[in-house]
């Protein structure tokens, strides 16, 4: 595997690449935020909220949905681009995130088992449930991979890949043998359509794992140079690898029961950032929450209008936008496999 040193120093070349991706974030952000609070099957306009004043129906609808909605989108973006960040160093590899490494997979048996077992569970059980099972993929994964003889690059994300593929099987056989595959599905394909006031605020724990993320941050990019440099520096490396496991597994968790599986955003944003400020993971967390939260609101507003007045899933969008740059990634990076 790679290892992902944390920059000291940020080079003169790189000053440049940060102040107008900054700025481009900066601006992006407030702007998509401001536009997906209007667009909608429904009429939400300023003209139309000035008109029915704080009691009428397009008030009560952004109040209910859109700002939800909104609120939903920057934080699933933020916080899923966090858990790939953390996932890559970890794992020292650029190519792994969460939907890489059957970590989402594992997430969505747990779901199903709490379907299964508890079918009148609350979602705050289920996305605990979903969690727990999160952590086990995690675990079995980074397991799996110490096994691998040779890791290079490109090997690592496509053993997560069979690994997810397994588990998305078995999952998806169960599913049909106990007729829940519709129950199934609306987790299968990311979508905030159903995101109203009520059924979003379980999200808000992403972000505060996206707090101990930063919190952690410095651990993390050491663990980045590999076990034995960290615990050479008298880092506690299996406690910083647990609260990294940790912050996977419950972001996921709080995804999937929020909003769906969300595909290829965990990899290509940091990746994206990687390129532009470094691999120092105190320095990069703002730049991928932001951009992370910007490229999911950009790529909501392209499933609301792409085919207006319906609605395409969201997973499908980010699926499309997010392969085309994890193609691009790998023949950029595949040069310096090793």
């Amino acid at each position: 595997m790679t290892a992902l040193a944390p920059a000291t120093s940020t080079p003169a070349r790189i000053r440049p690449r940060r102040t107008w991706a900054g700025v481009l974030i900066g601006v992006a952000l407030p702007v998509l935020a401001v536009a997906s609070l209007f667009i909608g099957v429904s009429e939400v306009s300023p003209a139309a909220l000035l008109e029915g004043g704080p009691d009428g129906d397009a008030a009560s609808l952004l109040l209910l949905s859109r700002v939800p909605r909104t609120v939903s989108a920057v934080l699933v973006g933020a916080s899923l681009a966090i858990a790939g960040l953390i996932m890559q160093m970890l794992v020292r590899n650029r190519f792994v995130e969460p939907g890489t490494t059957g970590v989402t997979e594992f997430a969505t048996l747990g779901m199903l088992v709490s379907l299964v077992l508890w079918p009148g569970m609350p979602v705050f059980g289920k996305m605990g449930v979903a969690a727990i099972f999160g952590l086990v993929g995690t675990w079995v994964f980074l397991r799996v991979i110490r096994q691998v003889p040779v890791r290079q690059l490109v090997l690592v994300p496509l053993v997560g890949i069979m690994l997810g593929g397994i588990v998305g099987a078995v999952t998806a056989f169960v599913a049909y043998r106990l007729d829940l595959l519709q129950s199934l599905s609306q987790w299968s394909l990311g979508s905030f359509a159903t995101i109203m006031q009520g059924r979003y605020e379980y999200v808000w724990i992403a972000a505060v794992m996206v707090v101990v993320a930063w919190v952690a941050a410095d651990r993390f990019s050491v663990i980045g140079l590999g076990e034995e440099f960290a615990v050479n520096l008298g880092l506690d490396y299996r406690r910083v690898v647990a609260i990294g496991m940790v912050v996977i597994a419950v972001i996921t968790a709080a995804v999937l029961v929020t909003a769906g599986m969300i595909p290829f955003l965990g990899l290509v944003v940091p990746n994206i950032v990687s390129l532009i400020i470094g691999d120092n993971v105190r320095r990069s967390i703002p730049w991928v929450a932001g951009l992370g939260a910007v490229f999911v609101l950009a790529c909501d507003i392209l499933a609301r209008t792409l085919r207006f007045p319906y609605e395409i899933p969201l997973g499908v969008v980010v699926g499309i936008v997010g392969a085309g740059l994890f193609l691009w990634l790998l023949l950029r990076r595949g040069s310096r496999a090793h």
